[in-house]
């Protein structure tokens, strides 16, 4: 039933009275803020948002909003509102359900995935009777801060206000975070890389509305009588709601209001770094018995007896069974010298070391494409050439590799330590780093460097490179086949992912580890593990050869492959499904 005057009156001196606590009879910027608090509105921690609501109230200027204009201001809102929910409502049942959004949106040319659809809905339909009454509609959008209430600037707001994670439950977004309450996610976003990403991120990329927004206006009506259907075509979908990527128009060089470009327009959201080091701790912790037996093998120098023996004899069958039972016997060694805390020795410095890595790592990645797409001259880093895709993983590799080598060497270093009857834990750790730098200071955390930027960069290339073709290569399938509007809707599932993060891990760890192992060496020598010491990669290099042959740059493959393929399938699956809890596809 229509609500008449008085009871629309009624209900806007109740708003009213719940939003001025102090009665003061006027509303400043925090007395608003304080009474959207009170009643917890979705826009209660978003500032600049809320600062616009107050600019679209105020029309006498004065920074105050009187109950007059506050009732002046909802009543043309609603009256907005209105005419876009019966643009909606093709049935004109006084409800909307899912489909008639969906097709709305469609009209608008806004492509919206089956997902945010739903989240978007549900968030809206309160009372979960699977329609959304104009109440509802109503309740959500009346304080939105736009100058016409199109679908876009609806689903900007909604995107704005409040993110919905993969459990479904309710989050802010990242302005609210970085304004509200300590949660842990605003604590990362603030926080590391975090916090320098927030810094520099460029004032161009806001998608608050500009001061000419607030003014509210009459919608103009399309020739066949529908409101909201000419706005659509004025802006693109990307403009009002950030998470849909599209390609950013290109800059006018001749427009002299138009900033040049400097380097932190290529910094990428937050949200990479973090999804990067969410999944780089997770994947990282659960193969760290692996990486232990690994490390162990690499550290020692000559082969094992009967494996020698079985070699030169011609056998290579025995030669491969002897080299599982020297795996065996490295386990057992493992567990001899301290149980599950020797297994796990140096995880505490891999989650140290993993965390800034990672999330260097996929963030660098995404400022590389940035980058990169930019001098193409398209602007969309989704489609840099190959090439330049191939070379962007490769640049992020090193750049993440300098970061956390000090700590990757005393990962080593700790590990090949690591003996039966003598330190363990935060003991070992400290006293590592104390002998590694009385021996040559700072130089001792960045021996093997250049072969660790060496190896690196053909490695990340490749696992990037080889990653991100089969994903593009499926979603094309799935759009195709399955007929998705999409690609968020059209990406793989987990298991898909994890077969391809396995494929690329092993094929980028297998290409360079000739160069990782004779880096290891180099950063473990001279310990009780390795206790051969080299003047440097020439060095290294020959000894390896002349001791081993050129099966000696393969020792420990096995157990590394066993390694790389679960940790970088585990990175991918987690990586992917953050970044989609973060709305970041």
């Amino acid at each position: 039933m229509a609500e008449s005057d008085h009871q629309q009156e009624a209900r806007l001196q109740e708003l009213w009275r719940k939003l001025d606590t102090k009665k003061k009879g006027t509303l400043d910027l925090p007395a608003l803020k304080a009474g959207l608090q009170k009643i917890n509105h979705p826009l209660k921690d978003a500032d600049a948002l809320i600062s616009d609501m107050l600019t679209g109230c105020d029309i006498d200027r004065d920074g105050k909003i009187s109950y007059d204009e506050f009732v002046r201001f909802c009543k043309q809102t609603e009256k907005q509102l209105l005419q876009l929910f019966q643009t909606i409502d093709r049935d004109r049942n006084g409800s909307l359900d899912r489909g008639e959004l969906s097709l709305a949106f469609e009209r608008q040319g806004v492509v919206v995935s089956n997902t945010r659809l739903d989240s978007f809905f549900s968030y809206i339909d309160k009372n979960r009777d699977g329609s959304i009454d104009f109440n509802e509609w109503r309740d959500f959008l009346l304080f939105m801060p736009a100058h016409a209430p199109g679908l876009r600037s609806v689903l900007s707001y909604y995107t704005t206000t409040v993110k919905l994670s993969s459990e479904g439950d309710v989050q802010m977004s990242s302005e609210a975070l970085s304004q509200g309450f300590g949660t842990t996610l605003a604590f990362l976003k603030t926080s590391m890389f975090g916090a320098i990403t927030q810094l520099v991120h460029s004032p161009r990329a806001s998608t608050s509305p500009s001061p000419e927004a607030h003014h509210i206006t009459r919608p103009a009506r399309d020739p066949a009588g529908s409101p909201f259907e000419q706005q659509a075509g004025q802006d693109t979908a990307a403009e009002a709601n950030p998470h849909i990527p599209i390609k950013p128009a290109r800059r006018k060089a001749s427009d002299p209001r138009v900033e040049p470009l400097k380097l932190i327009d290529f910094v990428p959201d937050s949200g990479y770094f973090i999804a990067g080091a969410v999944s780089g701790i997770t994947s990282r912790t659960a193969t760290a018995p692996i990486d232990r037996v690994k490390v162990f093998l690499i550290a020692q120098t000559g082969p094992p007896r009967k494996v020698l023996e079985a070699v030169t004899s011609g056998a290579p069958v025995q030669a491969t069974k002897l080299g599982a039972f020297s795996i065996k016997n490295a386990c057992m060694e493992l567990w001899a010298a301290g149980g599950w805390r020797s297994m796990f020795a140096g995880n505490g410095l891999n989650v140290v070391k993993v965390m800034p890595e990672s999330s260097v790592k996929f963030g660098g990645y995404e400022a590389a494409k940035k980058a990169i797409a930019k001098f193409e001259g398209h602007h969309d880093p989704k489609n840099i050439s190959q090439p330049s895709q191939f070379v962007a993983g490769g640049m992020a590799g090193m750049i993440s590799q300098a970061v956390v080598y000090p700590v990757d060497t005393l990962k080593f270093r700790m590990q090949c330590d690591t003996v039966a009857g003598g330190l363990h834990g935060n003991r070992l750790i400290w006293a590592t780093a104390r002998n590694m730098w009385a021996h040559q200071g700072m130089q001792s955390f960045y021996r093997g460097l250049p072969f660790g930027l060496l190896g690196m960069f053909p490695y990340a290339a490749i696992d990037l490179f080889t990653f991100e073709s089969l994903k593009k290569t499926v979603v094309r399938r799935n759009m195709a086949t399955k007929l998705y509007k999409n690609e968020e809707d059209a990406m793989p599932g987990n298991f898909t992912l994890a077969l391809m993060g396995g494929l690329s891990g092993a094929i980028g760890a297998s290409t360079v580890y000739p160069i990782n192992l004779l880096r290891t060496r180099l950063q473990s020598q001279g310990t009780a593990n390795h206790p051969r010491t080299y003047t440097g990669m020439y060095d290294v290099t020959k000894q390896t050869l002349k001791g081993e042959g050129p099966r000696g740059l393969f020792k420990g493959l096995l157990p590394n492959l066993l390694k790389v393929v679960p940790t970088v399938s585990i990175t991918y699956v987690v990586y992917e499904n953050t970044k989609k809890a973060l709305h970041l596809h």
